[in-house]
């Protein structure tokens, strides 16, 4: 596996920073199980060792001086990990590019934050973040444990819900994401209830196949 030290990486219309590759889950689809290049733009997503905080906002300083970053229309924390396995880290950045970058800020998160960190976490996101994207991936805990096969068990979807519903409260926009044809209709219908009951919204995102070697 080859390894780098990429912190920062340009996706879509944003910039995304790679905090990490611990994970709780071993997801079916996710894409580090595949061998292809991850990004076109990217050698590798895989760290030698962890950022600091430091030393992310470090890099975020010196890309905030290239003219294309005023291009940027948010900064996502989301590379080959699990964010809110850094949560100290993941605050402190947050609250850099609030004050000093001025940019929306999302979080791309599986969910599971409260059950990495030990609490409740999505009272310390408030102000720190614009939007928070979560994995819902199915409204039934059965086949999501499956599908995601996280190292909580079956406590896990729960937990998700649970953070979900606690984010909406401190972050203003709260995006739960399933994937196009990997779920029925009648699951898809279910966690687009789940979605509104929480005030949430709910989001399909088109399936993408993952080439394996």
């Amino acid at each position: 596996m080859k390894k780098g030290f990429t912190i920062l990486y340009p996706e879509f219309e944003g910039l995304y920073i790679n905090l990490t590759n611990r994970c709780p889950c071993a997801c079916t689809f996710c894409i580090r199980n595949s061998e292809r290049a991850e990004f076109d733009n990217v050698d590798t997503l895989w760290l030698e060792r962890e950022p600091t905080a430091q030393e992310v906002i470090a890099a975020l300083k010196e890309e905030s001086k290239k003219p294309e970053f005023a291009d940027y229309k948010e900064i996502v924390f989301c590379g080959y990990g699990e964010p809110t396995e850094r949560l100290d880290v993941l605050l402190e950045v947050a609250a850099f590019i609030k004050k000093e970058l001025k940019k929306p800020t999302r979080l791309n998160t599986n969910g599971l934050g409260d059950l990495v960190n030990q609490k409740s976490i999505a009272p310390l996101l408030a102000g720190k973040l614009d939007v928070v994207s979560i994995s819902l991936n199915s409204s039934d805990p059965d086949i999501y444990e499956k599908t995601v096969r996280p190292k909580f068990g079956k406590k896990s979807h729960a937990a998700l819900i649970k953070f979900a519903s606690d984010c909406t409260k401190f972050v203003p926009r709260v995006v739960l994401s399933t994937v196009a044809t990997t779920i029925s209709a009648e699951d898809e219908k279910k966690c687009t209830e789940i979605c509104h009951k929480i005030g949430a919204e709910h989001r399909i995102r088109e399936f993408e196949i993952i080439e394996k070697s």
